[in-house]
């Protein structure tokens, strides 16, 4: 099957195929490090890891270079207003970003270049600029004309006339520049508010680069004057990327990337996310709250990344609970005695009747490719990941599923967490219990299914009360009764398959409420 991706700059859908092939080079704009990344931030870079891990499924090489923004004005305010130096302002957030980064499961990447370690090569861009006549000089500071550039602000569909018109500039309006449409390349001058946080020695003199210089050395320094895809959020669309292709291509006459990838925006309970409005979460305020970090990641993939997402708390609870259904038919699988079904059993390709759980896991993994070689639809390839719990659960209920067959089942969840890694995450959220106390859960799970099945629902509710009194929680599903931890997903495994019998509570026994 053919990946198409919707490339920003042509607004269509293209099939993709990388232009060495086998091997994708991929620039993700990163974090300015002057704060702590939001769940905004982590919306797009979560994304961008789900983008990753589907290439590399469908068997691509990846190179990814994501940049860190340790220079720019946000970072050198930051350190004047605290009386700190640049670095003593950007470890730590650095640091903070890395830690939510692996929090969330997330792939590194190949490169995570800082800016302040590249300035000699962007120092050597302007000057290339320079030469070819597409900048100029202007107060100690170097501005790139974009009336010489015909094609500029072809990726946000902008006329440059327009921009004239409406006076438009690109962030620099404290600069003097020959057009309010020009953009700066490096900003030098007298800059008394910024003190000497961050100044380097330059042939225009002492100043510093300009924030989207830094973006284009780091991407073709890492992977060549033409990328395969360059992503980011809808905000880099105008200026960011837009004065990205100006200068790299107007240096290399090359084509900067193939493709452009851009995510919508995230809103937090219906509303823009504000830290005035108290809807503002990073990471680790999520994960205080109680939230498992699988159900953030879930719940930040789930929508595809060209829609909106509402980020809720309710949306949260929903993503743990998905999950929980999701990780419960692993395990299950797991600890299904094995059938002998047969001939029909196996499952191997070319058989004319494979079993049906080996069926199910070869319809959903075609529909999960196709569902997301369109453009990453995660819902299609959610929904087929859901019809295939559905139906294997059906299966195992019935006593079906030879070993051959559920192999090839967890064969596909093993698929799905490749790309989505949320169960991965789940399972190192649980905690280690002692064998001996799953022993004994276990067996408390075994003689309260005697007593239900008994009538004796009264020793049936002991019994629960006695393994809560332990911490524990007894959970009654349709596929049986599990032990979990408070707030945790599945236990055991014993604790998942095991069905219970007996008379409904419903007429006269034991209470019915589902933890």
């Amino acid at each position: 099957m053919t990946l198409r991706l919707y490339d920003t700059l042509s607004r269509s859908p293209r099939a993709f195929e990388p232009a060495d092939p086998g091997h994708v080079r991929m620039y993700t704009c990163g974090p300015t490090v002057y704060d702590r990344a939001h769940i905004g931030n982590f919306r797009t870079f979560t994304w961008e890891d789900l983008l990753r891990r589907y290439l590399e499924w469908k068997g691509w090489r990846v190179t990814q270079v994501m940049n860190l923004t340790d220079v720019d004005d946000k970072t050198i305010h930051a350190a004047v207003e605290r009386g700190l130096t640049l670095e003593e302002v950007t470890e730590p957030v650095i640091a903070g970003f890395f830690e939510d980064w692996e929090t969330l499961g997330l792939e590194p990447a190949e490169h995570h270049p800082r800016a302040t370690e590249h300035v000699a090569e962007m120092i050597e861009l302007v000057e290339t600029l320079e030469e070819k006549g597409y900048c100029y000089e202007a107060d100690g500071s170097v501005y790139f004309a974009i009336g010489r550039f015909p094609d500029y602000g072809r990726l946000a569909r902008l006329d440059p006339e327009s921009l004239r018109s409406a006076g438009r500039a690109s962030g620099d309006e404290e600069y003097s520049k020959d057009d309010p449409r020009d953009f700066v390349l490096w900003k030098g001058g007298e800059r008394a508010e910024e003190g000497d946080v961050a100044t380097w020695d330059s042939p225009w003199g002492p100043g510093r680069p300009g924030w989207h210089l830094e973006c284009s050395v780091l991407a073709m320094e890492y992977l060549g004057p033409t990328l395969d895809i360059h992503t980011g959020g809808v905000d880099n669309i105008f200026p960011h990327h837009t004065n990205e292709i100006a200068q790299s291509e107007a240096a290399t006459g090359r084509t900067f990337a193939r493709f452009w990838l851009h995510a919508a925006h995230l809103l937090v309970e219906g509303a823009k996310m504000s830290k005035s409005e108290g809807n503002y979460f990073t990471v680790p305020d999520l994960v205080e709250r109680g939230h498992r970090p699988s159900a953030i990641r879930y719940l930040l993939l789930s929508a595809h990344y060209r829609s909106q997402l509402n980020f809720t708390v309710e949306g949260l609870e929903q993503a743990d609970r998905a999950l929980d259904r999701i990780d419960e038919l692993g395990v299950r699988l797991a600890v299904a005695p094995d059938r002998d079904g047969g001939p029909e059993a196996s499952g191997a390709p070319g058989d004319a009747s494979p079993d049906p759980l080996a069926r199910a896991a070869e319809r959903a993994r075609a529909a999960f490719e196709a569902a997301l070689d369109d453009d990453l639809a995660v819902s299609g390839a959610l929904a087929a990941v859901f019809e295939f719990v559905r139906d294997a659960n059906a299966v195992l209920d019935s006593g079906g599923g030879s070993a051959a067959a559920r192999k090839a089942a967890r064969g596909f969840l093993d698929d799905f967490d490749a790309v989505f890694g949320v169960l991965s995450l789940r399972e190192g959220e649980r905690i280690a219990v002692p064998a001996e106390t799953e022993r004994w859960l276990e067996q408390r799970i075994a003689e309260r299914r005697r007593a239900r099945s008994e009538g004796d629902f009264e020793r049936a509710d002991a019994i629960r009360d006695e393994v809560a009194a332990r911490g524990f929680v007894l959970e009654d599903t349709p596929t049986g009764t599990r032990w979990k931890l408070p707030g945790s997903g599945a236990g055991s495994a014993a604790g998942v398959a095991v069905p219970d019998g007996g008379s409904s509570p419903a007429a006269g026994g034991e209470r019915d409420d589902m933890d």
